[in-house]
């Protein structure tokens, strides 16, 4: 529900003296009609974040899977855009604003507004929901101060960069009744591929699941000592104190893309889809004890079902690159990733689901799917417990990884029990104001 604003007759007079002075008329084609949803019908959106993934949602993007991303869809009216960089968010709004003024045949159409401050986009009471593509360490915090301030949040990955954050995100969503999905799409997307890997594997068609290949390294925010060339001035119309946010101060130096150098051990980009999809199909006891061991600079996870999982490849198959794993079982296995799914034997895909067998939560768009659980208040394909229980698996081997050594990790207590080395992994201090 949205959170209710108390005005004075003064405050009202005041917004709506503003409103009305910068009204868009919009034309009768844009209420409803000609195959176009009614705007009462629209989820209102901003987008923060306009890199390469969040434009590509916005405008399209091989990763959105809709032509001409969230602004094509009907269902849709793109309010605001964001960015700490004043050429990516003057594109988008100049773009935003071209689209919608030809499909309302009404030239100089001006409603949608670009905004530097993401808060300034949370304070708007006209908009639903938010979209963000941020670099790593904005990416809870920004979710948690939407969903306070009663906005829904599609967050990119990582959705978190400490286990703590992760953990607070969840509780905010909880405690202010906000619908999440995170960025991890391939439940959803790639024709269902994993979703038929996952079924079949759970439904026992390799046996019983022995072990899974990850292909990729889990990863944690372990920061190391840090140089930059301080000669290297910010480059104009970009807000470097606002990008760095909750990071410890350092002057620009000439870097920023999704992260700053020296902050990551691992992998905290990719790794999320593989693992992801991994404990979909693994399903373990989500409050049960993780064993991670340390193997040179790689780790094996022990699940308490008796399942191993290895952050390598399977053994002279050095694929699955894209987002994928191999599942191996007593009678076979099963390696998929976004291009393809294979079993061995092969008869293992050729035999349909019986009517008995389990399923999961079938969704066939990813933001169609986000889209529509704001609408009925659903929880998400991803929703926030999947993606912080994922990204702490991820954290957790990273953190052997940075330790050199072997973890053990209690998901019912979100802690390394007596490890305290460890635990100090689990979080870190915020620079004023942006401590949560």
């Amino acid at each position: 529900m949205k959170q209710q604003v108390k005005l004075t007759r003064r405050s009202f007079l005041r917004h709506s003296a503003g409103a009305m002075a910068s009204a868009t008329l919009i034309p009768v084609a844009a209420l409803g009609g000609n195959g176009r949803t009614a705007s009462s019908e629209r989820i209102n959106m901003g987008f923060i974040g306009l890199g390469g993934q969040g434009s590509g949602h916005l405008l399209g993007g091989s990763w959105t899977y809709i032509p001409g991303g969230y602004i094509a869809r009907n269902d849709v009216q793109v309010m605001a855009v964001c960015d700490v960089r004043r050429d990516r968010r003057t594109r988008a709004w100049q773009r935003c604003n071209e689209i919608y003024a030809q499909r309302f045949n009404q030239p100089g159409y001006d409603g949608v507004k670009a905004h530097n401050d993401f808060r300034d986009v949370l304070a708007r009471t006209d908009i639903d929901a938010v979209l963000l593509a941020l670099p790593y360490h904005w990416a809870a915090p920004m979710s948690i101060m939407a969903m306070r301030s009663g906005k829904d949040v599609y967050c990119e990955k990582p959705v978190a960069i400490t286990v703590r954050q992760a953990q607070t995100m969840v509780e905010t969503a909880r405690t202010y009744g906000r619908i999440y999905q995170a960025g991890t799409q391939q439940r959803a997307e790639y024709d269902g591929k994993f979703r038929q890997a996952c079924e079949l594997v759970r439904n026992g068609r390799i046996g019983q699941l022995k072990e899974v290949y990850a292909y990729r390294q889990p990863g944690a925010f372990v920061p190391t000592a840090w140089t930059s060339d301080q000669s290297v001035a910010v480059p104009e119309g970009f807000d470097w104190d606002l990008w760095l946010g909750p990071l410890p101060w350092r002057p620009y130096g000439g870097s920023a893309g999704h992260t700053l150098p020296g902050l990551f051990v691992g992998d905290v980009n990719w790794s999320p889809h593989h693992y992801d999809i991994i404990q979909w199909t693994v399903n373990p006891d989500p409050k049960a004890p993780i064993e991670v061991e340390y193997d040179k600079e790689n780790v094996h996870y022990r699940y308490s079902n008796g399942v191993v999982v290895h952050s390598v490849a399977y053994p002279g198959e050095p694929t699955g690159g894209e987002g994928g794993a191999c599942f191996v079982g007593t009678e076979g296995r099963i390696a998929v990733d976004r291009s393809n799914i294979v079993s061995y034997p092969a008869n293992i895909l050729r035999e349909p689901l019986r009517t008995e067998d389990e399923r999961v939560y079938y969704a066939d768009s990813h933001s169609g799917n986000f889209l529509e659980c704001i609408r009925t208040r659903r929880p998400t394909i991803c929703n926030p417990e999947i993606a912080a229980y994922t990204i702490n698996a991820i954290f957790i081997g990273g953190i052997s990884l940075a330790l050199k050594r072997n973890v053990r990790w209690n998901p019912a207590t979100l802690e390394f029990p007596g490890d305290e080395t460890a635990n100090r992994l689990l979080s870190y201090t915020s620079r004023p104001p942006w401590r949560l």
